[in-house]
């Protein structure tokens, strides 16, 4: 029933500012709040802080602030404090304790810690204006607590004075403390006036007596007050007390609010409780009134007794008692039950001896001769006894509706009530409360649909139905109506319930009607409407329900495959755009009902749900239709009547034994039939009519090696029309041999197989399949292995034998011996045949110590071990380390002499009777905890205990010492990004091996998270950690703890708070020498400013202060450069990342320049002061020197300086080289986590291995499967084309075929390559066939290059059909192993290269870049760019702006792919808009600018024009772009074709280039205008450029060395058709003589790395769906040749002349040979692989990827072949017997007449 209450009680759990998306208020202050109040009449809100009152507006505004302290105080002075000595004062903080509102004269009743307690009063309007205070008026005034940790509560009253009844009621305010020591007042509970009255002054407790004191027994009876409420005339204070100074208890006290002498205080107990658990310590309460729903739960729970919406509840928190509890609860308690109590123990006390019930409820009751005192002293009297309280049997129990477990005790509690129910706000202890925070706990409006708002379970917000918007009841304007106003936390959102019809046929449409039972009322002026996909129609409410026109067919979906019904979504709409509810509607397809079970298709389309029809004479499902009938039509539900093959016998088939199998028909007619299944391949049988319904089937010779058993369905077809008839004909398929290898797992078989052990065979087999007659005893046992083969001498441990015709059971093993030594069976680890295990005896020392291992069986037979089992007596020498902690955990290594003489099972190592866990050669266990106290221990033995006989040991081996001691750590707290320096103190900690810290995270929900960090620095005394980055909630509950070894230590206390947060920075300059501000929130939480760190670019800068809102950093001396040099090289104007790191975390808060002061003083300077002077000096030199010198020394200077201008030159280009090889490239792999890498599918890939490279290119029939045949001859090809194909499955025509095509000159080398690709689709469903034929091709071509005395040629070129066979069969076995191993490689190296080519120049023209590793395609000019970042706006798109960074010497072309590629880069290639379909256009004021390559404006230099460039339009960084689609009407056709004729008109006589002219008209140009000497320094020395190559390399190294390691790494995957290829060829080479290794080194490379990773790394575009461009392609042929020069045997000698790209790569070729070297070796070394497993897996691929090629197609392409040659292919088979045989030549003939009408001699 509690549940049901929680369930009534919402609970918000730290709600923060932090935890919610939206708007909020805040409020930060210095110093921790105490106390916060409400003015109810201003809603003004006062915060009683650590030195200062706030007054806040509702806003959180501040309004006014009075300082409170640091006051000049002393725990033993009395005020006032000019009064103490001295030297005794110091500056004390003044702690706010009590904070109330005194509505009456408009003030704030304020007391502080400082001066005993005294308080004072502050205006309500302006807190800084002090009405009231003193501090010359004595302890009487003295009314709060000085000590910090000691609670203070008041409550405002009125007191009226019996003794002056003229004196109107006088304001005043009740105060409950705890006692602080001997200075605080021992009063307890205190009525303190708030006016003078006689003698009386403000502050002043009026009422002498005291119901609470602290004297004389203070520690005894320790308090601590929580809350103080009024109602109904009676004054409540809630609070703990330690009774007898142990265990806290809760107590609620009440006395009448009159009272004069508290005559009426009364304490009740209150006990809050959990399954057991005491939750006895109060942290806070609320009291309100419950709420409608709350009422009713607490009502119904019969916990509470009565509870009405008007009663009160007072919820309280509390925690478990000690000072580390952290589990806390909260509990309820109307405030009638607590009256209720009261009364019950005061009635008790007065009238009924002090008994309840029978029995003592109070200590010590009143006698009265009176019938009742309380009659007319309701509030007690001085007569009576008080005050008053219960026992503890009697205290007002409450069981906790929400209990907390860790992460901190609750300690505040808030309710509020919404919609009729309640809401609970809780907070913990955890952190210091540095600013208050008006949170919108609703944020509504953030859900945008009716189940989101729901989700939320918000109890503020509900689903407004006709509205379509998550909101608060009150913002809803049919709110009111039934189902207007769907509340979160209980109803579900409107939902359509049924239709009628339910479904209908996707060739109909009509009218539905939709039941929405809760559909809002739905008005005259509301309109209803039905949408599916984009039909719409009206809709009408008819009785409640809902209709409207369904959509009509051609306006449907198609049909999924695999479906009969296509299911689309039917959405109920108001006034027009508001979703009200939304269902799928199904339309089926009767058609497509056969599809769930082809093999009984009358079954499947008369039994699903809808309605459809069989026609058994054409075999066809349809619509249900009531006008057809007769014998042929089977309506629907009529199963009963389908026509069908039911009840085979028998159901068990042996493998290899044909099994004739009857059955019976029903419905049937007089047809004749053929049955087939699966496993029978393509070969179908008659079915043979018996008498009556049954017939027989003669039954097939399977042949099933996969698992024992195998359930086969046969279908059944008419003979005539191929159309299957329903067939639910199932049988077992067995195979007696699997898993019965030996002859006693044979006879173990169930008898109902007819399994026997063939001696003929030896093997296992049905019975009729054994010509022979069955052994009635099996072989003798055999013995194949002995785990372990070593043992004590003791004997003691088991021995497991394993081998073959071991017994049927366990009772069949007769007798065990091991070297001669009685072994005793274990018969529960027995296995049938193949594994027996026994316990070895003692052996005799002097006898022998080896020997065989004997088995006997049953009936006296014997198997004898082939491998000697040996006793032998181990010796543990030494223990390393010595020493370990007491808690255990420490890591000890045992070496010695024959350690290894059991199995690990047998083996346990204990340290003085501790056990350590571990074994090996050398014994490596953990230790254990030591159970004693005496530590350290004495030095303790190891001892090694091998099975239950033998214990060997090393004497004062290891010792157990003290436990490490941690003393202290600092800091103790850190962000959730982790990574602060967390030093650890204490002692011991050079015993430990392993320290870590670690965070466990656990939440309400979801699993248990560790977070771990080991220790960066350890000594004895000292570790040190970075704090472990955790991820959690906001209701995460987590314990940090130090694990050393075993012994593990919980830092308490140690909190993680929310990352800080940083705003957007006020200015972007940082000058030299000036401070510079960062602001946020939440930095001292967990940073100091001496761990904190701060970046400006490339340096760092110190951080002088930190605090909590902002951070002071001073800016570098020296001047920052960005980290990235990818930026332009003029930093002056540089924009620099700021970035701030706490431990791990790092935020670049934004970009600003860096300014030195003095910069442009410091200019004026020097310039006329200095290289004025310098310049006129070098003059004067000059001049002087020339007039001296000769003539020749002249002319010999002349030279000089021209050579040095020269050197110059060279030096400046190389140094800017080396600038230009220093710039780094970012980082590829962030680019290639965002998004999947795009491999193409397996027929793309195949399409365009197989067939891009022919003539037709994409458009070879091939890849569009496209075939020109009249639809009349579509059946007849159809049929032939699949006799072609079983005629290619005729190994003798096919080879037959391949070499009479092969012997016709005309049969040229493309021809070749197309037909071995055609080939490979046409057999591609039977791959084990394909490769057979592969290998007889391979096995002929090999011998006629052996024997032509060359047989290193071979595989070098696809010369032959089987080359490009094997070229093909290698590109299908290793598409899997692309996709998973050596894609992503290849695809990082792609990306790379053209990142890298993109980055700097690219002449679209010439096809030239200045970053490229090919020599041919570099650059050699250098031209000026830099880098702009455009922001591009994709029209239609939606709002959001992609920023793309281009070069400004881009051409238009150029900029729109590089933004397509940013803009669509989670698109593959293929489905990307095209260049020429999109248009640019640049807005850089009020009207746009269309960008094109060439218009009316490109600059014309001759006959050449300039290709336009973002420079030429003079676009700047950060300009906004617009990319549109290019629209396919007539005007933009129009003006599509204007622009044509426009740049055809430009380019008339005119010459297009983008960057750089070609050489020759550029110098003949120039040797026109100007002189040899311009010329000369105008060209550049383009060798010099050369050095850009070493730049790309060295960038892409990584990314190259990377593929090169994905496919040359043995170690890793290597696919099984690459090892059983090689193998093929390591075969062959042994049978010829003059193969060597070279030349087997040769066929591998020829047949792997050169005939497909050669042909993948040049054509990415192959396996992944990328644009290759050729700038890209030359590079990547760069790789390629590197591949191939890597893979071949013989030395390149480089010299001088060597080509550049070749002695780019020079140093690593050596290193890439070894690589492939080791990749032959390493699977020349790996595990055969066997026919049957490579026929298994191609077997595999057929299956999966067959039916996605254009098999048809490739058959049909076949045949133009055999058609061309037909004449030749007949004369061929005309001359093999074996052809002839096989009448292959009839069968052609017979396929070509029925193909062409070709005349035969048919």
């Amino acid at each position: 029933m509690v549940r049901w209450v929680q369930m009534a009680l919402f609970l918000v759990w730290s709600v923060s500012a932090e935890s919610v998306s939206g708007e909020f208020l805040e409020f930060s202050t210095d110093m921790p709040i105490n106390n916060v109040v409400q003015d109810p009449a201003t809603g003004l809100l006062y915060l009683g802080a650590v030195n200062a009152i706030y007054q806040l507006d509702a806003s959180l505004k501040l309004e006014a602030r009075a300082v409170t302290g640091p006051k000049k105080d002393a725990r033993s002075c009395t005020p006032p404090v000019s009064t103490c000595v001295t030297t005794e004062l110091k500056d004390t903080n003044n702690i706010n304790k009590l904070l109330l509102v005194h509505p009456t004269n408009r003030s704030l009743i304020v007391c502080g810690s400082v001066y005993r307690g005294i308080c004072s009063l502050l205006n309500l309007n302006n807190v800084n204006e002090q009405i009231y205070y003193s501090d010359s008026k004595g302890e009487r005034t003295y009314a709060a607590s000085i000590d910090e940790n000691v609670s203070v509560v008041g409550v405002m009253a009125t007191f009226q004075l019996k003794d002056d009844p003229d004196k109107k009621p006088f304001d005043v305010f009740l105060i409950g403390k705890g006692y602080g020591g001997h200075e605080d007042n021992p009063k307890l509970i205190t009525t303190r006036i708030l006016e003078n009255y006689k003698e009386w002054v403000v502050f002043e407790s009026i009422v002498e007596a005291s119901p609470v004191q602290a004297i004389p027994y203070p520690p005894l009876y320790q308090h601590q007050f929580r809350f103080a409420f009024k109602d109904t005339g009676f004054v409540y204070f809630l609070f703990s007390r330690t009774l007898g100074g142990a265990e806290n208890f809760t107590f609620v006290s009440r006395l009448c609010e009159k009272d004069e002498g508290y005559y009426s205080y009364t304490e009740l107990q209150l006990s809050c409780r959990k399954n057991g658990v005491q939750y006895n310590k109060v942290q806070a309460a609320y009291i309100t009134e419950p709420g409608k729903e709350l009422a009713r739960a607490m009502q119904d729970s019969g916990q509470y007794g009565t509870v009405t919406v008007w009663d009160k509840v007072l919820f309280i928190v509390a925690s478990r008692d000690g000072e580390d509890a952290t589990d806390s609860a909260l509990c309820m308690y109307p405030l009638k039950r607590i009256n209720e109590r009261v009364e019950d123990i005061l009635n008790a006390c007065y009238t009924e001896n002090g008994k309840i019930g029978g029995q003592q409820a109070v200590y010590s009751p009143y006698k009265s001769i009176t019938d009742n005192p309380l009659e007319q002293n309701r509030c007690g009297a001085e007569f009576l006894r008080y005050p008053l309280a219960s026992r503890p049997q009697f205290a007002l129990q409450a069981e906790a509706i929400f209990t907390r477990k860790g992460h901190g005790h609750l300690t505040a509690v808030a309710i509020a009530v919404e919609n009729d129910h309640t809401i609970a706000f809780l907070g913990n202890s955890l952190g210091e409360v540095v600013k208050v925070t008006k949170v919108p706990v609703q944020l509504c409006h953030l859900k945008t649909d009716c189940m989101s708002c729901m989700a939320q379970k918000d109890p503020y917000c509900g689903w407004c139905v006709l509205e379509g918007r998550c909101t608060r009841r009150s913002e809803c304007s049919r709110a009111e109506e039934k189902n207007g106003w769907l509340w979160s936390s209980r109803k579900e959102c409107v939902k359509i319930v049924s239709f009628h019809p339910p479904n209908l046929s996707c060739k109909k449409s009509q009218q539905v009607e939709i039941n929405i039972p809760s559909l809002p009322s739905i008005r005259d002026f509301d309109r209803i409407q039905c949408r599916i996909n984009s039909f719409q129609s009206k809709a009408v409410m008819v009785d409640s329900m809902v209709r409207c026109l369904l959509p009509p067919p051609y306006e449907l979906p198609a049909t999924p495959p695999h479906q009969d019904f296509v299911a689309v979504p039917l959405k109920v709409l108001v006034n027009d755009s508001v979703e009200v509810a939304s269902r799928n509607f199904e339309f089926y397809n009767c058609a497509a009902a056969i599809r769930k079970a082809e093999n009984t298709p009358c079954t499947a389309c008369v039994s699903r749900l809808w309605a459809c029809q069989w026609n058994t004479a054409d075999h066809t499902c349809s619509d249900l239709n009531d006008a057809e009938t007769g014998p042929n039509i089977i309506k629907h539900k009529q199963a009963k009547n389908c026509p069908r093959f039911e009840n085979p016998d028998p159901i068990l088939i042996p493998v290899g034994h044909k099994t004739r199998i009857s059955f019976e028909g029903v419905n049937l007619e007089a047809y004749k039939f053929t049955i087939g299944t699966e496993l029978m391949k393509q070969f179908e049988d008659d079915v043979k009519a018996e008498d009556g319904p049954f017939y027989s089937f003669s039954g097939y010779m399977f042949s099933y090696d996969k698992t024992q058993e195998a359930s086969i369905l046969f279908h059944i077809k008419e003979k005539n029309t191929d159309k299957k008839i329903d067939s639910t004909l199932n049988v077992t398929l067995y195979n007696c041999s699997l898993g019965r290898e030996d002859c006693s797992l044979c006879k173990n078989a169930d008898l109902k197989y007819q399994c026997v052990w063939c001696p003929q065979t030896r093997s296992c087999v049905f019975e009729k399949l054994c010509s022979t007659v069955e052994l009635q005893e099996c072989p003798d046992p055999g013995i194949s292995a002995i785990i372990p083969r070593y043992g004590p001498l003791n004997g003691g441990i088991s021995v497991t034998i394993k081998g073959s015709n071991l017994g049927i059971q366990k009772e069949d093993i007769k007798h065990i011996t091991v070297a001669g030594v009685p072994c005793i069976q274990q018969e529960e680890k027995y296995s049938v045949s193949t594994s027996v295990v026994c316990e070895i005896g003692e052996v005799d020392p002097k006898g022998p110590l080896e020997g065989a291992v004997e088995v006997e069986v049953k009936g006296g037979k014997k198997g004898t071990s082939s491998v000697f089992f040996t006793y032998r007596d181990p010796k543990p020498l030494a223990v390393y380390p010595d020493k370990g902690p007491k808690e255990g955990g420490t890591l000890i290594t045992i070496t010695g002499n024959q350690l290894h003489t059991a199995s690990k099972e047998d083996i346990a190592i204990t340290v003085g009777g501790v056990p350590c866990q571990g074994f090996g050669e050398q014994i490596t266990c953990k230790v254990g905890k030591y159970p004693s106290e005496k530590v350290p221990s004495d030095v303790l033995p190891v001892k090694v205990h091998y099975g239950k006989r033998t214990e060997t040991q090393v004497s004062a081996a290891f010792q157990f010492s003290n436990n490490p001691v941690i003393t202290d750590y600092q800091p103790r707290d850190s962000f959730d990004c982790g990574g602060r320096r967390i030093m650890v103190m204490g002692s011991g900690f050079d015993l430990i091996q392993k320290a870590t810290m670690r965070v466990m995270v656990t939440a309400d929900e979801g699993p248990v998270q560790e977070f771990v960090e080991e220790a960066v620095s350890k000594n004895d005394s000292m570790l040190l950690f970075l704090s472990p980055a955790v991820n959690r909630t906001s209701d995460s509950q987590m314990i940090t703890s130090i694990h050393l070894d075993s012994y593990t230590k919980e830092l308490k206390p140690f909190e993680y708070h929310t990352n800080p947060i940083f705003y957007k920075l006020s200015k972007d300059v940082i000058i030299e020498n000036s401070v510079f501000i960062v602001t946020g929130r939440g930095f001292s939480k967990a940073m100091t400013a001496k761990e904190a760190q701060a970046f400006l670019g490339d340096v760092s800068c110190n951080v002088n202060t930190l605090q909590d809102d902002k951070l002071f950093l001073d800016p570098p001396t020296t001047t920052p450069r960005s980290r990235s040099k990818r930026q332009r090289r003029d930093v002056t104007s540089e924009l620099l990342d700021l970035l701030i790191k706490f431990g791990n975390g790092e935020w670049v808060v934004g970009s600003v320049r860096y300014e030195r002061k003095y910069e442009v003083k410091l200019d004026k300077i020097i310039i006329p002061a200095v290289v004025v002077p310098m310049l006129l000096i070098i003059a004067i030199s000059i001049v002087c020197y020339r007039r001296k010198s000769q003539q020749a020394e002249r002319e010999y200077e002349k030279v000089k300086h021209q050579l040095e201008n020269l050197e110059e030159s060279v030096r400046d280009r190389c140094k800017k080289e080396f600038t230009d090889l220093m710039i780094e490239m970012e980082d590829h792999t962030n680019d290639l986590s965002e998004g999947r890498i795009p491999f193409l599918d397996y027929k793309t890939y195949t399409d365009r291995v197989f067939f891009l490279p022919s003539k037709d290119g994409a458009n070879d029939v091939m890849i569009t499967g496209k075939l020109d045949i009249p639809e009349a001859r579509k059946a007849t090809v159809a049929q032939a084309l699949n006799q072609f194909s079983n005629l290619l499955n005729s190994k003798t025509f096919l080879i037959t075929f391949i070499r009479t095509l092969e012997a016709r000159s005309d049969f040229n080398a493309r021809a070749k390559v197309y037909f071995a690709s055609l080939l490979t689709v046409a057999l591609h469903g039977k791959l084990e066939y394909y490769t057979d034929i592969m290998r007889t091709l391979l096995l002929g071509l090999m011998e006629e290059y052996v024997q032509s005395k060359n047989p290193k040629l071979m595989l070098r070129r696809s010369e032959t059909v089987v080359e490009r066979m094997l070229c093909n069969w290698m590109s299908i076995c290793l598409y899997q192993f692309l996709k998973d191993s050596a894609g992503e490689p290849l695809y990082k190296l792609f990306r790379a290269i053209k990142h890298q080519i993109e980055k700097g120049p690219v002449d679209s023209q010439v096809k030239k870049a200045k970053y490229t590793l090919n020599d041919t395609g570099l650059l050699g000019d250098d031209v000026e760019y830099s880098m702009l970042t455009l922001q591009v706006l994709v029209q239609g798109e939606g709002p959001d702006i992609t920023p793309v960074k281009v070069l400004d010497c881009d051409t238009i072309s150029q900029v729109k792919e590089k933004i397509i590629e940013q803009v669509y880069k989670n698109l593959p290639y293929s489905q990307r808009p095209k260049v020429e379909s999109v248009t640019l256009e640049w807005r850089p004021g009020s009207t746009g600018q269309i960008l094109s390559d060439l218009d009316v404006t490109s600059q014309k230099e001759g006959r050449w024009r300039h290709l336009n460039t973002l420079a030429h339009y003079n676009v700047r960084d950060n300009a906004t772009l617009v990319l549109s689609r290019v629209l396919h009407t007539q005007q933009s056709y129009d003006q599509n074709h204007d622009n044509h004729e426009e740049r055809n008109a430009l380019l008339e006589d005119d010459k297009v280039f983008h960057l750089v002219r070609p050489a020759d008209e550029l110098d003949e140009m120039k040797s026109k205008r100007g002189s040899i000497k311009d010329k000369s320094m105008t060209k550049a020395i383009t060798e010099i450029y050369l050095t850009r190559l070493l730049s790309v390399k060295g960038t892409l190294q990584q990314f190259v060395d990377d593929f090169f390691r994905s496919v040359l790494c043995s170690g890793t995957v290597v696919p099984p058709a690459v090892k059983y290829f090689f193998d093929f060829l390591d075969e062959q080479a042994l049978k010829h003589e003059n193969v060597d290794e070279e030349t087997i080194h040769i066929w591998k490379t020829n047949s792997l790395p050169l005939r497909f990773w050669v042909n993948i790394l040049k054509n990415p575009h192959f396996i992944f769906d990328v644009h290759v461009t050729e700038v890209v392609d030359a590079s990547l042929s760069v790789i390629a040749q590197t591949f191939m020069d890597a893979c071949t045997k013989s030395e390149h000698k480089l010299s001088r002349d060597s080509p550049s790209n070749k002695l780019l790569y020079a140093k690593e070729i050596s290193t890439y040979k070894k690589m492939v070297d080791e990749y032959y070796k390493g699977i020349r070394q790996m595990v055969p692989v066997s026919d049957q497993d490579m026929n298994t897996h191609l077997a595999e691929v057929s299956r999966a990827h067959t039916d996605k090629l254009n098999t048809q197609v490739a058959l049909h392409q076949l045949y133009q072949y055999a058609s061309k040659y037909y004449k030749e292919i007949v004369l061929s088979l005309d001359e093999d017997p074996a052809a002839q045989s096989k009448q292959l030549t009839l069968r052609l003939q017979q396929i070509a007449a029925a193909l062409e009408n070709k005349v035969t001699d048919l």
